[in-house]
């Protein structure tokens, strides 16, 4: 079979990306066409995003493909971070700009929702993650302070259907995506209509919801136009950027539980592959999650702050007058003393802070351990508490499953990130394998070819990931030391 050509837009909280994936002989390779920043955009006092800018950024980059790659081009699908929306009138024009789920708007919903709704029955409901972010908030949020706007909505899209619409015409929201938002019934795989009529949030804007490898269409007459591709399909992949990382995960054990993911970012989402929600008293009572995978898998995971935490001290540096990159900060953090300090990544404050290192100063200073003074105490701190974290997190993944975890497979931008992984294999003290860095971009474009009926599965997926790309393990060290830092680690939540 020639080489076939699939085309991925892969939109993150930093960057954007349009990619082009060559399959080959069951071989994979990425190419990076286009890329372009993202990010907030202040506008008067709110966060937002700023879609028409993304939109004219992926129509470039589509162009770009067009002109390398032709005819080879047989489809393209979108994947998005999570929870956030745009809102369409019944005559498609969009409804304000869709806000980033950082926005303050969001704060108190939650508790206004379990004024109204239990918090059990609200988990019974979506079997979600419990955090102020998710879309049920956003929506409640609306209702509060601009009901009129939220009336006016003929179609609710989540950002990658959103952008499906743009280009072919589309009105519907993929599964995996749909599963973030906290609006989605588990056991039923559609909107929880009931949780939403309780919480008096309009449901006549909820779509179809279809799951991933769906043909949505083809382009549009006026993308075609402007970007020079063919009529060529446009696929809903797994359209949450962590489920397309989950189907590339590179592991030979599809359908067994016994391996554990960490797909490293901004964010780090933990978890296992189940093959249906796991919902009940002790999941609600550790709060984790069910986002929907593949093949009506589910991915029982824990949301964990991540490398936001790092991001934003560099940040918080620059607005010093000190730049430092990552490999510094990283070099810094490994000559730091081990275990000064430690933090809970989830801890609200580091949400969304005016300034992380006073956040961090803040948060050691209550608990009576020394703050962080340095660069690479900062950093240092950070890592280690992750760590921790995944530690934990993993512990309460063993509970619900039943099923001991023998490798945590790492991948995303975080594989980057040496001593992160080393100190995750310290602290879980079971191997870690790292990579596929691009794990999101394979998953997004091999879905997409599974459509086409150029791949048959999703242990088919995972295999040609494993023939197209390197990988590397770390063994676990200093068990002694790293127990003694469990055990503190588990006494600062068990205090806070």
């Amino acid at each position: 079979m020639p080489e076939q050509c699939f085309l991925g837009v892969d939109l993150g909280a930093e960057s954007g990306r349009v990619l082009a994936g060559l399959l080959d002989d069951k071989q994979i390779r990425l190419e990076e066409i286009y890329r372009f920043s993202n990010g907030p955009v202040p506008v008067a006092g709110t966060r937002r995003w700023n879609v028409i800018g993304l939109w004219s950024s992926i129509l470039k980059g589509l162009s770009l493909a067009a002109q390398k790659y032709g005819d080879r081009i047989i489809s393209v699908g979108v994947d998005t971070w999570g929870v956030d929306y745009a809102l369409l009138s019944g005559k498609q024009e969009l409804l304000g700009q869709p806000y980033h789920y950082r926005d303050p708007r969001t704060e108190g919903m939650l508790n206004l929702a379990t004024s109204r709704v239990s918090k059990a029955d609200i988990f019974d409901a979506t079997g979600l993650q419990f955090m102020e972010i998710n879309t049920l908030y956003q929506l409640l949020s609306m209702q509060q302070t601009d009901p009129e706007l939220l009336h006016q909505a003929d179609k609710f899209l989540l950002m990658p259907d959103f952008f499906h619409w743009l280009l072919s015409g589309s009105q519907v929201v993929e599964f995996t995506n749909a599963t973030t938002t906290q609006c989605l019934n588990p056991k039923t795989g559609d909107w929880a209509w009931d949780l939403l009529r309780r919480l008096e949030i309009p449901t006549a804007m909820f779509p179809q919801i279809v799951p991933p490898g769906t043909k949505l269409g083809t382009l549009r007459d006026e993308v075609m136009q402007q970007t020079g591709l063919g009529k060529i399909d446009v696929i809903a992949p797994a359209t949450h950027d962590t489920a397309s990382a989950v189907a590339a995960i590179p592991t030979s054990n599809t359908g067994k539980a016994d391996w554990a993911y960490i797909s490293s970012g901004t964010w780090s989402l933990m978890g296992v592959e189940v093959d249906s929600a796991v919902l009940g008293r002790r999941a609600f009572e550790l709060n984790v999650t069910n986002e929907g995978g593949i093949d009506g898998t589910y991915r029982l995971l824990k949301n964990i702050m991540g490398l936001w935490l790092v991001q934003e001290c560099r940040r918080a540096y620059e607005r010093r007058g000190t730049t430092l990159d990552y490999s510094e900060l990283a070099d810094a953090a490994a000559s730091a003393d081990a275990f000064r300090s430690l933090v809970d990544p989830d801890d609200p404050r580091f949400l969304s802070p005016d300034d992380m290192l006073d956040a961090i100063k803040g948060y050691c200073e209550e608990t009576s351990q020394p703050a962080p003074e340095t660069a690479g105490q900062f950093i240092r701190c950070a890592l280690e508490s992750l760590a921790l974290k995944y530690r934990k997190v993993l512990g309460w993944l063993e509970e619900l499953t039943g099923t001991p975890v023998e490798v945590i497979h790492i991948v995303g931008g975080g594989t980057k990130n040496e001593l992160l992984n080393q100190f995750t294999a310290n602290s879980c003290q079971i191997p870690v394998i790292t990579g596929p860095v691009e794990a999101t971009g394979l998953g997004n474009v091999l879905v997409q070819a599974r459509a086409a009926g150029s791949v048959s599965s999703l242990a088919e997926i995972r295999e040609i990931v494993r023939n197209s790309t390197e990988t590397c393990q770390y063994e676990p060290q200093d068990r002694e030391i790293w127990e003694q830092a469990v055990q503190r680690f588990d006494l600062l939540l068990h205090v806070k």
